[in-house]
């Protein structure tokens, strides 16, 4: 089994905290991410996994070990860091074998290690080149093959990617997810990157000044944000926030935001009659608009349009309704000019409501 299980860790320097009781168990197998903004503890968390940064307090385990005092070559961890750190002077195969020299294995299983963390990631043919020979993708794979050959019980990835352009680090996540599967190993990643976060994990950490937010699958992100800022992190482009007055609608409760009016479901009035207050965060993902023929006064939001940006397989909407600036998703086939009136109808059934002083979710 490579579980990993961090108990209550905490990691402070002087009186600045780093990390503030980190409680987080891995299952054996799992692929799980751990993703924010920089400075909020995902790197140092990982490096605490790895031993190169003592705890303050709390417990490590792999498995049924404790770990908290044993160095770092002695966890059974392999590491691949955002810089390839490879040595410059050696060959790609032996910088991949050298963990193994180091600790003087047989030279005929060095070879056979070597060959098959090769052929796994398709660098055969590099084997005897030089790594400024190599491309930025090509040096990454021998940053993995060199993790790879340890048969490690958990792999540590520590935004591996950020170096690449962004269709090798599409192509790269790929082939990592992939390996993943293949090797059957515990990883865990780290990333500044959510679109990386939802395409790789099987569970995402989302962490803010050294604590965690949310645990969860891509998809309960996604849908359930816990509060303010895994709504606004998880998502591109980011969701759209407002703040709304709860009001008499047509049959229950509207908000009411200026000029815009929307009327809400009967569920959402039944929770929100519970809530008590008057005031709310309002949180509209762009996709969750859709273009409509005319206005509707609570049902739709009509706006003018400020600047369209298509992308390709979706064109974004920057429009604003009174003093409310949005932005909607409406796919590639909707024609859109800038500076013309534009009605959008949101999706009720995905709003996301937030406790304006605590930013915590309302709306389950």
């Amino acid at each position: 089994m490579a579980e990993v299980r961090l108990e209550n860790v905490c990691k402070h320097y002087d009186k600045v905290v780093a990390v503030d009781n980190f409680n987080l168990s891995i299952q054996d197998k799992e692929f799980v991410v751990l993703v924010g903004p920089s400075g909020c503890g995902k790197t140092t968390t990982l490096r605490m996994i790895a031993g190169l940064e003592t705890i303050t307090s709390g417990r490590i385990f792999i498995g049924d070990r404790l770990i908290n005092d044993l160095p770092a070559k002695e966890r059974n961890i392999a590491m691949v860091f955002q810089n390839y750190a490879l040595y410059p002077h050696m060959t790609v195969r032996d910088n991949i074998a050298f963990s193994l020299e180091m600790r003087k294995r047989p030279k005929e299983e060095i070879e056979q290690r070597v060959r098959e963390a090769a052929d796994i990631l398709g660098i055969e043919h590099l084997l005897d080149r030089k790594p400024k020979q190599l491309s930025g993708g090509q040096r990454q794979r021998v940053a993995v093959g060199r993790a790879i050959v340890r048969k490690p019980e958990v792999f540590l990835f520590d935004e591996p990617l950020s170096n690449l352009d962004a269709k090798l680090r599409v192509q790269t996540r790929l082939e990592l997810k992939k390996l993943h599967e293949r090797l059957a190993t515990t990883a865990v990643y780290v990333t500044h990157d959510q679109v990386e976060a939802m395409t790789m994990g099987d569970r995402i950490v989302v962490m803010k000044d050294g604590l965690i937010q949310q645990v969860g699958s891509p998809m309960e992100l996604y849908n359930t944000p816990a509060n303010r800022f895994v709504a606004g992190f998880i998502g591109s482009p980011a969701m759209n926030f407002f703040e709304a007055e709860l009001a008499g609608g047509t049959d229950g409760l509207c908000l009411q935001s200026g000029e815009v009016r929307l009327d809400l479901l009967p569920e959402q009035c039944r929770r929100l009659e519970r809530y008590g207050r008057k005031r709310i965060l309002v949180g509209i993902r762009p996709e969750d608009f859709r273009p409509c023929e005319r206005h509707e006064q609570g049902q739709t939001i009509s706006g003018e349009v400020e600047v369209v940006e298509p992308v390709g397989n979706e064109t974004y909407v920057n429009f604003r309704a009174g003093e409310l600036n949005l932005i909607a998703a409406v796919g590639r086939k909707t024609i859109v000019q800038a500076h013309t009136r534009m009605v959008l109808q949101p999706a009720m059934e995905h709003l996301h409501l937030f406790d304006i002083d605590s930013g915590k979710s309302i709306s389950k």
